[in-house]
This record gives structure tokens, C-alpha cells and sequence, in this order.
């Protein structure tokens, strides 16, 4: 990775913070797996590769579990709520501080079987759309709907080895059998993975240089794009997998455990700002939404109060700590 930013002069400092941003919106020019390297702007495709799914779970209220609300994730998160009927195209979750943190370590939580990829420096990133809206990849099955996760997991499928990829799901698809290619977990819920894009196990005391973005294109694409440091990692799939785009209000963004219902347990002492972004064709600020999250994952840190702003890049923004 060369120097880090903090080992750089201000002004190639703020030269690669553009660059981040700049491949953040850039799109990659076809389906598939795409890298790109400081200072070019240009996508350069690599081999997807195909993943064991491990199961991103669905919060426990949403499973009729007990919530743990003094720690967020689990449901107990601020998420974004786009404006009136806009849907969201983009979402661009970031880490604008992060003081005190020195460690982390993946736990099991009882209430989802104690299970997930769990040590020291196992998190996962997710930006989770709403899970309440159905559409036609329910096939008409009464009371399915539809569920999206945009996600970095470090070790998920190789040991020393981070994956970008998203996550399907239909919520209440019933019966006895999923769609073909889809797993069930057992509940009445099937999910699928995209393929992944290899990126490297960033550890969680760097999570400031850090951005995830997840976008929704109907008819087109759905990409998630993870840029740290210099390297920029992107992998694709197809809108029409669960037709996001067509639904998508709400974007929850956070650190969390990785996979399993686990918790990302931070030093005492640790505080992370977190700010979740969106695009959504207008320039009206968005909601902050309390107790709305998606994902089952959680971490050990309280939330503050959340803000929600205006303008070209409308966006809300929270400090978690502990």
C-alpha cells in the first residue's frame, strides 16, 4: 500500500481523499469484479470469485429474539431515510473520525447461537437497505420482501483475505423451498451472494481511511465499491437479482460483527463518527431514524444523537462510543 495518508504531506493527502471520492462515483463499465490504483481513475477488471455464504443476520426483533438496545446494531441503529417518494440510487457510508480505538474482537452473541467469523479484527461494514418492501423477485408470495446488504468481510471466505460483495434476501418467501440458487436459513427466508471481490483485511484501528458505496441501478447494475488507502475494489451483479432500486427509502451504514448475529466488541474508550450519505435526486435532507436498523450484527459502543443534513451530497451523521 506505500505510504499512508498520514505519512504524506497535506497536499497529497487531500489528493487521495479526492481520488476516493472520485472512484466512490465512478462506475465500473460492465458486470463483474474491478480494481483501480492511485492515481489512475481507470477500472481495471480481475476475477470475481465465489463465496460460501455465511449468513448476515436479520435483526433479532425481526425473528421475535430478545434486543439488546444499550449497544447498536441488532434493529437499535440510525438509518437514513430518504425524502417523500425519492429512492435512493447511491449510499456512501464513511468514518469522517475514529479516536480511541485500539483493538477489536469479533464475539458470539446467546441469542443468535453464538455464531459468525470471530477474533481479534473480524468485523464487517454493511450498508443495509429497508427489509419491508416486497417486489416481483417475491414471485407473489404473500408477505415476502425483499432485503439488501452491501458488505466488507474481512477472512469471510480466506483466511488473510477481505471480501466486497452484497447480499440477497427474500424475507418471507414461506414454503418449502427457496428459488434455485438461493439458500434458505431455515425460517421461511432464502438469501444469495454475489460474487466477491478480494480486497486485503484491513485491520479496525484504520477504519478512518476507510468508504464503502453501494449503488442500485434499475435495469442495470447493483455495485458495491470499497476504497482504502490507494487501491479502490469493486464487485457487481444485477439490479434484477431483488430489484432494489425500484424500493429503496432507507440506508443503514455501520461497523458491526462479522456475520452470524455476532458483535464487534471495541476498546473501552473507542468513539467512531459514522456518516451515512446518500443520492436520491434531490438536495432535501433526509430523516435520521432511530431504532430502524437491518442487520442482525452488532457492536459494543452507545450511540449519540444523530443529524441530518442537506445539499448536493444530502447525509446523516452520528458518534458511537463507549
Amino acid at each position: 500500500m506505500g505510504q499512508t495518508d498520514e505519512q504524506v504531506g497535506p497536499i497529497e493527502s487531500l489528493a487521495r481523499q479526492s481520488w476516493r471520492e472520485d472512484m466512490a462515483q465512478i462506475a465500473t463499465p460492465t458486470e463483474g469484479c474491478f480494481q483501480a490504483s492511485y492515481p489512475s481513475i481507470i477500472w481495471q477488471q480481475v476475477a470475481c470469485k465465489a463465496v460460501t455464504p455465511h449468513v448476515h443476520s436479520l435483526p433479532a426483533k425481526v425473528k421475535q429474539k430478545h434486543l439488546q438496545p444499550e449497544t447498536t446494531g441488532n434493529g437499535n441503529d440510525y438509518v437514513l431515510q430518504a425524502p417523500g417518494s425519492s429512492h435512493i440510487s447511491k449510499t456512501v457510508g464513511s468514518f469522517p473520525s475514529v479516536t480511541g480505538v485500539t483493538s477489536e474482537q469479533g464475539v458470539g452473541v446467546a441469542s443468535f447461537g453464538g455464531g459468525g467469523i470471530l477474533g481479534p479484527n473480524e468485523y464487517s461494514l454493511q450498508i443495509n437497505s429497508q427489509y419491508t418492501s416486497t417486489t416481483s423477485a417475491c414471485h407473489g408470495h404473500s408477505g415476502c420482501t425483499v432485503w439488501q446488504q452491501f458488505v466488507y468481510a474481512p477472512d469471510y471466505e480466506v483466511q488473510g483475505e477481505a471480501a466486497g460483495f452484497m447480499q440477497y434476501w427474500l424475507i418471507g418467501y414461506g414454503g418449502t423451498s427457496c428459488p434455485s440458487g438461493w439458500g434458505s436459513d431455515g425460517s421461511g427466508d432464502c438469501y444469495r451472494n454475489s460474487n466477491y471481490v478480494a480486497l486485503p483485511d484491513v485491520p479496525a484501528t484504520k477504519l478512518a481511511s476507510m468508504k464503502v458505496t453501494g449503488s442500485a441501478t434499475s435495469g442495470g447494475n447493483d455495485t458495491i465499491t470499497v476504497t482504502y488507502g490507494t487501491a479502490a475494489y469493486s464487485a457487481s451483479g444485477k439490479d434484477s437479482v431483488v430489484y432494489l432500486a425500484t424500493v429503496w427509502k432507507q440506508s443503514e451504514f455501520n461497523v458491526v460483527g462479522n456475520a452470524g448475529g455476532s458483535e464487534a466488541d471495541f476498546n473501552s474508550g473507542a468513539s467512531i463518527k459514522v456518516k451515512v450519505a446518500a443520492t436520491y435526486g434531490s438536495t432535501t435532507a433526509p430523516s435520521c431514524i432511530a431504532n430502524a436498523g437491518s442487520t442482525g450484527e452488532s457492536n459494543n459502543l452507545n450511540l449519540g444523537s444523530c443529524s441530518a443534513a442537506g445539499g448536493t451530497s444530502p447525509y446523516i451523521q452520528f458518534t458511537e462510543s463507549n
